[in-house]
């Protein structure tokens, strides 16, 4: 990731910040944060692999009907190659990118409240992987962002135009998971632990070691050996 990649990744990370900082701790921020950013990296990565399953078809996922006969025939194909490969499944309407366009006023009827949605589409991305080899791993995923806290708002409508303005952010944060050297993820995942870090506790905390620190930490370990 280029430098200026990096700035643009931090500042909308930073401004997602801004949105909630006084409404909660750091350290519970920083969960809400990271519990959507990893929502996103599903999504992407499932549109990603679906459109590459559907290039033949010519078609894109999030152009799939879901309410048609074919269209139910496409996802059910596309949700069993999805287990084995990815380890879960979501349909195009529950992308990151669809439901963060419903709750900033993109769709057919102005901003929707997307609070239940989202909680909902949480259990189905755990549910979808039971039975299967990934079910340990998605255990308890999301259970840090409770959507229904007063720290978020004191009503579901405050609550809830919260909880837009952040996945307005982060939908301007581009993964690139076409390019296999690029881990925004990562590089999201150390900003938030660098910057929020005295609150993190055994969480992450107090196992940060600063990127520029392991670099030279890594040198010294390799003097002489190369």
């Amino acid at each position: 990731m280029s430098e200026d990649q990096k700035r643009q990744l931090n500042q909308q990370l930073w401004n997602i910040a801004n949105t909630l900082r006084g409404k909660m701790d750091a350290d519970e921020f920083r969960d809400y944060i990271l519990g959507f950013i990893f929502y996103k990296y599903l999504s992407e990565k499932m549109e990603l692999y679906a459109n590459g399953i559907l290039k033949e078809d010519k078609i894109k996922y999030l152009a799939i009907p879901e309410d048609t006969k074919q269209g139910q025939e496409y996802l059910e194909a596309i949700k069993e190659e999805s287990l084995e490969k990815l380890g879960y499944f979501l349909k195009p309407s529950e992308l990151f990118g669809q439901v963060a366009k419903r709750g900033n006023g993109n769709g057919k009827h102005g901003n929707a409240f997307i609070i239940e949605d989202i909680q909902r589409i949480l259990i189905n991305i755990q549910n979808s992987t039971m039975g299967t080899a990934s079910e340990e791993d998605f255990d308890h995923l999301f259970e840090d962002m409770d959507l229904n806290s007063t720290k978020l708002g004191k009503t579901a409508e405050q609550r809830n135009e919260v909880i837009a303005k952040v996945l307005a952010h982060l939908d301007k944060i581009d993964f690139q998971l076409e390019q296999s050297e690029i881990d925004v993820l990562g590089d999201a995942y150390e900003y938030l632990i660098a910057q929020f870090a005295s609150g993190a506790g055994k969480k992450a905390g107090e196992f940060y070691t600063p990127q520029q620190a392991s670099k030279i930490l890594a040198r010294i370990v390799t003097l002489g050996k190369t």
